[in-house]
């Protein structure tokens, strides 16, 4: 076997992993929102395969692919059904699945990426397109529960993660090595995302330019102030040390007597 082949089958395989994953973690958000029946259902496929979906329709490459292999869908019902019945409170069951988000993570935008490269784009759509898959099923998710995208902000780094997969893709995919790309992607990505998770990491939310301007001529007017006061505190120092030597201008009171 070809080790394009093995890489394709590893592939397929964290895919579906990724989606029964992500199908378990909008299963897990309709519950923490409690939903029915049919909102586990449709939060676990929007998360499990929204991204691919919105990715092959904006590519227009072909039916959807989650549509043409069953598999994909049969994964996104067990994960909904495994949501459902199991609450995933143990820390070991929510690692697991950490894991495997983060393995889906960088495994669906290097597969997104690569995508979009064999369909003759450019860099640019393929790292966006990349990102997209990675991300895209979570943030549909996050909108119908009315909530703040996680890719906007967050201790996991999804956006940057599948960015940075995406463009390992291009790289390797430039220099004709795809399957070394896709193991280069996966792990960088997977890497990126549990190191920010656990560490806490994110991006700047934003710049206040014109309070840290104020700021700084306000410590350098203060700074100026202090050497002028500081200046006229010795002018003071030095009269009252000169005071004593100097002659008196009040007459002495016994020449006034005489």
């Amino acid at each position: 076997m070809s080790p394009d082949a093995t890489v394709d089958q590893v592939v397929r395989f964290v895919d579906l992993a990724g989606v029964l994953a992500n199908a378990v973690l909008g299963g897990i958000a309709a519950r923490t929102a409690r939903l029915d029946v049919v909102g586990f259902v449709v939060l676990a496929i929007l998360s499990g395969l929204g991204g691919g979906m919105i990715r092959d329709a904006l590519l227009q490459a072909g039916p959807v692919v989650a549509l043409t292999d069953p598999l994909y869908l049969v994964m996104a019902l067990i994960g909904a059904g495994i949501a459902f019945i199991i609450p995933f409170r143990g820390r070991m069951p929510r690692l697991v699945l950490a894991l495997l988000d983060a393995l889906s993570l960088g495994c669906w935008a290097n597969v997104g990426a690569q995508k979009t490269l064999d369909l003759g784009l450019t860099v640019i759509p393929a790292l966006l397109m990349g990102a997209l898959t990675a991300v895209g099923g979570s943030t549909v998710r996050d909108v119908m529960l009315n909530k703040k995208p996680a890719i906007f902000g967050g201790n996991t780094l999804s956006a940057t993660s599948a960015l940075l997969s995406s463009a390992i893709t291009v790289g390797f995919y430039a220099v004709n090595s795809q399957w070394l790309g896709s193991i280069a992607a996966i792990v960088s990505a997977t890497a990126l995302s549990l190191l920010a998770r656990r560490f806490d990491w994110g991006l700047p939310t934003e710049v206040h330019p014109a309070r840290r301007a104020k700021q700084a001529s306000t410590w350098l007017r203060g700074w100026w102030s202090g050497i002028g006061n500081r200046g006229r505190t010795g002018d003071h120092e030095q009269d009252r040390q000169d005071a004593p030597h100097r002659p008196s201008t009040v007459d002495d009171p016994k020449e006034q007597s005489t």
